[in-house]
């Protein structure tokens, strides 16, 4: 079966200031490093409000509407900005995160990467923070649950920032086990494996900075797998940051191409176990150009790799 990729042009809307380093730059790194990949290529759909109010109150939605600039940039927080195409492309990364797990639950694609700009997993139930708008993986995991009636979706997240808006948006959801690999200390200061969500099912592994690959393995070989194993999940959606890599300016690991593959592996090991082998991957960080390329085309050969061999067994 197939891989699908979803991206599309209005990401590139998302226009931030000069040296800011989620930039549209950003996209076409992605594009190079998949560009030998043969993948399903779709655009990515406008998501309406109701996807979004999944996890956020229309309040938030409407205040974020209201603050789009007709010129220029608008400053949500510290490193947060709106432009004229930001809402757009928000939106589409929200559409296209929900659209690839229709298809992957559907059987239309065996695995699924989306490739969005804003990134999502930092925006809180009602703030946008660290570049993020919406929550674009927990409002997917809210999609699989409530519209395609899964019981149990596991979110894993090995963006070097620790995933404080998928955490705060799920924290009281039981039907979703949330495991988050991150860089302690660093932005944005959450992510202690003492928390554990409303009903224990968060798990948290803070990396020391300066650590490599090798503990990152032994990491997740120790709490993040037995986890995922125990809980049994149907869907298996992925928070895809790139800027653990050792290049990336904003953090301090030291993983490389070879360390991604080796946890996509892993990943899609206990999705083929589980559920069918269902994956959908969503960009997060990763702000070294080169890297992102090399480790975006590391991860997602991994996922056609798995794809084409569901097909050949099939």
């Amino acid at each position: 079966m197939a891989t699908a990729f979803f991206s599309h042009g209005a990401f590139d809307g998302h226009v931030t200031p000069p040296g800011h380093p989620e930039q549209v730059a950003r996209l076409a790194a992605v594009a190079r490093g998949l560009a030998e990949l043969d993948l399903d290529r779709r655009e990515a759909p406008l998501a309406g409000d109701a996807e979004v109010l999944r996890c956020h109150p229309a309040a938030y939605v409407d205040r974020v509407r209201r603050a789009v600039p007709a010129q220029g940039w608008a400053q949500l927080d510290g490193d947060t900005y709106l432009a004229p195409g930001s809402l757009e492309a928000a939106l589409r990364g929200v559409g296209g995160a929900c659209a690839a797990v229709d298809l992957v639950i559907g059987g239309g694609a065996a695995n699924a990467f989306v490739a969005p700009r804003p990134p999502g997993h930092h925006a809180e139930r009602d703030t946008a923070m660290g570049f993020c708008l919406f929550g674009t993986v927990a409002i997917a995991a809210k999609r699989a649950l409530d519209h395609h009636g899964l019981a149990r979706v596991a979110v894993m997240d090995f963006d070097v920032h620790h995933g404080n808006g998928t955490q705060d948006l799920l924290w009281d959801e039981a039907r979703v086990l949330f495991c988050s690999s991150q860089q302690m200390p660093l932005y944005p200061g959450t992510g202690a494996s003492s928390e554990k969500g409303a009903h224990g099912q968060i798990v948290n592994v803070p990396l020391r900075g300066g650590s490599d690959g090798a503990d990152m393995r032994a990491a997740y070989a120790a709490r993040v797998f037995p986890a995922v194993q125990a809980f049994r999940p149907e869907l298996i959606l992925i928070s895809a940051g790139f800027d653990a890599h050792a290049d990336d300016p904003l953090a301090g690991l030291n993983w490389r191409e070879a360390d991604y593959a080796w946890l996509t592996r892993r990943i899609c090991d206990l999705a083929d176990a589980h559920c069918g082998g269902r994956v959908v991957s969503v960009l997060e960080g990763g702000y070294d150009l080169d890297a992102l390329a090399a480790s975006v085309a590391a991860h997602v050969g991994v996922l056609k790799e798995r794809g084409d061999g569901r097909e050949t067994r099939g």
